[in-house]
């Protein structure tokens, strides 16, 4: 099992790829700290981890808030003493054209899908033994996008200009840096999204993927097999922009 005796931690996590994902690593071995906001959700994916006999625990953390995010680092490292895989999923979109989107909007959206990834990354690096990796899910909308998610796509794609970035200053063999980027894939985000809903965003449900087939990507990633993976992007979309 690829993650035993690994602390995993995983934003996002109660919904969705996110909790895809942490069943995955707690299926493989992987001690799961699922963070979200919703401790109902928070505690139904650690249901279904421990269920297969897993290991998991739930922790609130509101990602728009950098003081709950140091505080939420604190407690794991408290209890772990450290971090072997942080998996970045948690995010969140607008709806609105550019020139109607209050700016407050704007910066919120950022501080959860772009600051708390600097952020964890910063707080956890210092705590990531030889081995370790991050995992920072991107959108293929850092790659082609729609109208009204100006935001999100800005976003998406500065969030794998920093990988890029980091994988500079980090060594490989220490802890490497990575992003996957989903196409459509059936969540709640997706069926929600009002582009989706009126059809100015067209979704083949031929290229709809699963949460579970992100969450083998994103542990692929994660692992000791992905060893000479570093600083790049995994497009993980059906074929979707190969069509474009």
């Amino acid at each position: 099992m690829r993650f035993t005796d690994k602390v995993c931690l995983v934003t996002g996590g109660t919904s969705g790829i996110g909790r895809a994902c942490c069943v995955r690593l707690g299926a493989e071995g992987g001690t799961v700290v699922v963070l979200g906001c919703d401790k109902a959700d928070g505690a139904e994916t650690v249901r279904l981890i421990t269920k297969a006999g897993g290991k998991a625990i739930f922790m609130a953390c509101d990602l728009s808030k950098p003081r709950a995010i140091s505080g939420v680092v604190k407690k794991v490292l408290a209890k772990y003493h450290r971090i072997d895989v942080l998996v970045c999923d948690a995010a969140m979109m607008t709806f609105d054209h550019l020139v109607d989107l209050p700016l407050t909007q704007w910066d919120l959206l950022m501080l959860v899908n772009l600051r708390s990834l600097a952020q964890l990354t910063q707080l956890c690096l210092p705590h990531m033994p030889a081995g370790s990796a991050i995992v920072a899910i991107s959108s293929v909308h850092a790659h082609q996008t729609t109208a009204n998610v100006v935001p999100y796509a800005t976003s998406k794609g500065a969030l794998e200009a920093f990988v890029r970035g980091m994988s500079l200053e980090l060594d490989r063999k220490q802890t490497r840096i990575n992003a996957v980027a989903p196409g459509a894939v059936d969540t709640p985000m997706l069926w929600s999204n009002p582009n989706v809903k009126n059809g100015t965003e067209k979704i083949d449900k031929a290229t709809v993927g699963t949460p579970e087939e992100l969450a083998a990507a994103i542990a692929f990633m994660a692992s000791s097999e992905a060893s000479f993976v570093h600083g790049t992007t995994l497009v993980v979309d059906g074929g979707r922009l190969a069509q474009l």
